[in-house]
């Protein structure tokens, strides 16, 4: 992991507990708690209980023990819903979101998900604590977080810096961002973090076991999360939008997005406009899908410029 000075110096967001929970809401939601009658807020979905469910509370200190020394526990899986498995033994149990395991990256597919998930019922994996709530039952390990060596965490903990630069592999793909191995912690990208333009899905920007470099926006040691940015290793082009451009300038774009009511087009600089429907010359009974498809070169007029949220209005129609 090499360390360089930030380049871009702009205001990074808060990643607050809420910021969190949007981004991994895929795995969370289903995270049951560890008490053995999960809570009314953490529903289990498709679960496949063992014949033998446990009947006292895990031992909290020594869960914590495990989280704050970084060791690696063997667990067996019980049972499964479509956010991960439960997992139990040595007189702990716990949750391990689909994202934490190292088989299941890359595997987004509804189908292919609750499949490949059953197939580890019975089967003890390595795992470490990366996430410990007594308050609220909830034990979060992960399988990935097991393949660098006990401690390594807190030396990486203790060494990562808020505004550097490192360099990371990319471990997994999914649809609110991407999920970067800095060499024994695993940092999220999320989507909004990818591009200073509009990001689809993260595989458009990129893909798994890519080597990647990558600004450290936030830490949180407590609960084992680094939040990361791909975008503000770049210069903003929204800042050059608001000097260089003006309303009612015609420049080249190309179509980027096609929907019903409109279409984005990105100009050379980098950054999106949308295009509304009512700005384009479309005849009776032709609907915007019918004139343009992705790809496809335009020139398109400035209407507006909102620089501060990265917005911009453009139109088809030339001539003013």
């Amino acid at each position: 992991m090499t360390n360089h000075k930030n380049t871009y110096e702009g205001p990074a967001p808060v990643m607050d507990d809420g910021w969190w929970e949007s981004v991994l809401a895929e795995d969370e939601r289903h995270a049951p708690s560890s008490s053995p009658r999960p809570s009314s807020h953490a529903p289990i979905r498709n679960e496949k209980k063992s014949e033998e469910p446990s009947k006292a509370q895990p031992d909290w200190s020594q869960v914590q023990e495990l989280y704050r020394h970084d060791q690696i526990v063997s667990l067996k899986v019980t049972g499964s819903n479509r956010g991960g498995l439960l997992v139990e033994g040595e007189g702990l149990y716990g949750f391990v979101p689909f994202s934490h395991l190292v088989e299941m990256a890359g595997r987004n597919d509804a189908l292919d998900r609750e499949k490949f998930l059953n197939a580890y019922i019975g089967r003890t994996l390595s795992l470490k604590v990366i996430e410990c709530v007594p308050e609220d039952g909830r034990i979060v390990l992960s399988e990935r977080a097991a393949l660098a060596e006990p401690g390594r965490r807190s030396e990486l903990f203790h060494s990562l810096h808020a505004g550097e630069r490192v360099r990371g592999t990319v471990t997994n793909v999914t649809d609110f961002g991407v999920f970067v191995d800095l060499g024994g912690v695993e940092g999220l990208i999320h989507i909004s973090e990818l591009s200073w333009g509009r990001v689809t899905h993260p595989n458009q920007i990129v893909q798994m076991g890519q080597p990647i470099d990558v600004q450290v926006l936030d830490l949180s040691s407590e609960r084992c999360r680094v939040a990361l940015s791909l975008k503000r290793l770049l210069p903003n082009p929204w800042e050059k939008v608001a000097t260089d451009f003006s309303v009612g300038q015609v420049l080249p774009a190309v179509i980027t997005s096609v929907l019903s009511y409109g279409a984005f087009a990105r100009l050379d600089l980098g950054v999106e406009g949308l295009i509304h429907a009512s700005e384009m010359l479309l005849e009776e009974g032709i609907n915007v899908k019918d004139v343009l498809s992705v790809g496809q070169p335009v020139q398109v007029r400035i209407l507006h410029v909102d620089a501060a949220h990265q917005r911009m209005g453009l139109s088809l129609r030339l001539n003013a």
